[in-house]
């Protein structure tokens, strides 16, 4: 049975988890490690239909990360009419063109090379889903201003746990951040405290994607111990 107690005047339940052995622990660990280390980022995706359940369950958990003051301020918008998604791309690759054009300096540009990116982005079409992460720079209740805390770093966490999801379930994203990004708020119609944080399209990579041949840091060059 859940026992509950007082504090602050507010209730808290007791955290009550399985415990596993040290053996158990250093499995799962590894277990986890090795799928994510299958990740990669995707461009070219199948149409093939998702069962909406699925994206539901990958949406729910990442509303399961932690937030400031439990304020938890995203919002997740799921778009799958082909005609906004078509508004999106079109919006979408209008400002690539130009930043690929103009505002990238010529070091980014080359930095970009090896991972084969332009400004032209079908994904955002043959993608079933697209989802678009907001982040609230306050929350509003009967009329009211909420205020939030640490929004950038709760919105951030959300969309690692989404993307951690993505793969888990066997599905596919890249992380898209179009700059600016305002035309997201416009054609989905978004209130002006919420800001467009990160735009995800979900599906099943495409067959015979090429992905480019790169290496991930090793432990001993982004760890520090002390």
């Amino acid at each position: 049975m859940t026992q509950y107690k007082n504090i602050n005047g507010h209730p808290h339940m007791e955290y009550v988890r399985e415990q596993l052995s040290p053996e158990q622990v250093l499995e799962r660990s590894k277990n986890f490690y090795q799928l994510m280390d299958q990740r990669r980022t995707i461009r070219e995706f199948e149409t093939t239909p998702i069962p909406r359940e699925v994206i539901d369950n990958i949406l729910k958990t990442a509303s399961t990360a932690p937030s400031g003051a439990h304020k938890q301020p995203w919002t997740f918008c799921l778009i799958s009419d082909p005609k906004i998604k078509k508004k999106i791309r079109e919006a979408a690759e209008e400002e690539e063109k130009i930043s690929y054009g103009s505002r990238m300096s010529d070091t980014w540009k080359n930095d970009l090379k090896p991972l084969g990116t332009d400004w032209e982005k079908p994904f955002l079409e043959d993608a079933p889903y697209l989802i678009v992460v907001f982040k609230q720079s306050y929350g509003m209740e009967n009329g009211e201003k909420i205020q939030h805390y640490y929004v950038n770093e709760s919105v951030g966490i959300a969309c690692g746990f989404l993307i951690a999801a993505i793969h888990q379930a066997g599905l596919a994203t890249v992380t898209h951040t179009p700059s600016p990004m305002n035309f997201l708020s416009k054609i989905l119609g978004r209130p002006s405290h919420e800001k467009p944080f990160l735009l995800l399209p979900v599906g099943y990579a495409k067959k015979g994607t090429y992905v480019p041949d790169i290496e991930r840091k090793k432990i001993n060059d982004f760890l520090e111990e002390f």
